[in-house]
């Protein structure tokens, strides 16, 4: 118990001292650790989005710790900088993704006495990172949760102005809703993700990922659901444990889907679903098999007894599987 404590309180007596000296551009951009008295039996560490903060997973965050689990959100590299950003002034974001995947193994290396089990999670960019690391670290992770990953744009249009213009690119927010982190940023360093998903699309074709949740939306107009799709079905092939989900168009759930004050109203719910899938020890084929009997009439209690699945099914998982 006494190295767990030396541990922690290193970790964010180190961490602290990092961020002081950067300095940040406000509180809500400082690290956040959300940790027991002792090692949990799954530990989380959450990646941001790309120009965000560490503010973003606070929700979520907050509803694992709640729920027995250590949670880690560290502020990606080049991240939450005080400074007077603009055109000509552009935030100090990597514009190499090797910085971003050494910065990834380290922290997961931090997480792993914390927990017995990791779980690896972000959004957008951080989601990037995570699926890089469910590939790269397959045998450390034992879940990843993949939140509107970057992996391409909208459209391939959108794809090729990224990869040739080197412009400045300033994010338009809707009135009444959030937005943490960098008002914008120079388009190579958003080429880094691009590049990196498409890294991820061809290594997935090919090799062993730890097991995926990948979490999209038919109302995100920042990143392409076919590409989520292409790789749900690639992993998918080698790891039975992957499960993939969209959001109808008609819940308006946003690219920023982790926190209501960027337009989730339905952040309830994805919190539902992604600890249904951390707690649960069901494959897909299980999942759709479980899903399609109930489409048929049979109750929920009457489906998992019959395909003895009970101990493998997640607490409160009946309203659940009726979404995927």
């Amino acid at each position: 118990m006494s190295n767990y404590f030396s541990l922690t309180s290193a970790i964010i007596r180190e961490t602290k001292a990092h961020e002081d000296a950067l300095p940040l551009m406000d509180e809500g951009c400082r690290s956040r650790f959300l940790l027991h008295q002792k090692p949990t039996e799954k530990v989380c560490l959450f990646f941001h989005g790309f120009t965000a903060s560490p503010e973003q997973f606070v929700p979520i965050g907050e509803a694992f710790f709640k729920a027995g689990y250590n949670v880690l959100i560290p502020l990606l590299p080049g991240h939450g900088i005080a400074g007077e950003w603009d055109a000509d002034n552009p935030p100090p974001l990597p514009e190499n993704q090797q910085v971003y995947q050494q910065f990834g193994l380290r922290w997961l290396e931090i997480v792993q006495p914390l927990g017995t089990k990791v779980i690896v999670g972000g959004l957008s960019g951080g989601s990037t990172l995570a699926a890089w690391l469910a590939l790269e670290r397959n045998a450390q992770i034992n879940r990843a949760l993949l939140f509107a990953p970057y992996l391409s744009g909208s459209n391939k249009v959108v794809d090729l102005f990224v990869e040739i213009f080197n412009i400045y690119f300033k994010w338009r927010t809707e009135p009444g809703l959030a937005s943490f982190g960098y008002p914008g940023f120079l388009m190579p360093s958003l080429r880094v993700f691009l590049d990196m998903g498409q890294d991820i699309l061809a290594r997935a074709e090919e090799s062993l990922a730890a097991p995926m949740f990948i979490i999209s939306s038919e109302s995100d107009r920042a990143v392409g659901k076919e590409e989520h799709e292409a790789l749900f079905e690639a992993a998918l092939k080698y790891q039975p444990f992957t499960w993939y989900h969209s959001f109808d168009r008609v819940l308006d759930v946003p690219h920023n889907m982790m926190t209501k004050a960027e337009g989730n109203d339905h952040l309830d719910l994805l919190i539902a679903i992604a600890k249904a899938y951390v707690e649960s020890g069901l494959t897909w084929a299980e999942v759709q098999e479980i899903s399609s009997r109930m489409k048929q009439g049979y109750s929920f209690d009457t489906v998992v007894d019959e395909l003895h699945l009970r101990q493998l099914v997640p607490p409160n998982f009946a309203p659940i599987i009726a979404r995927l």
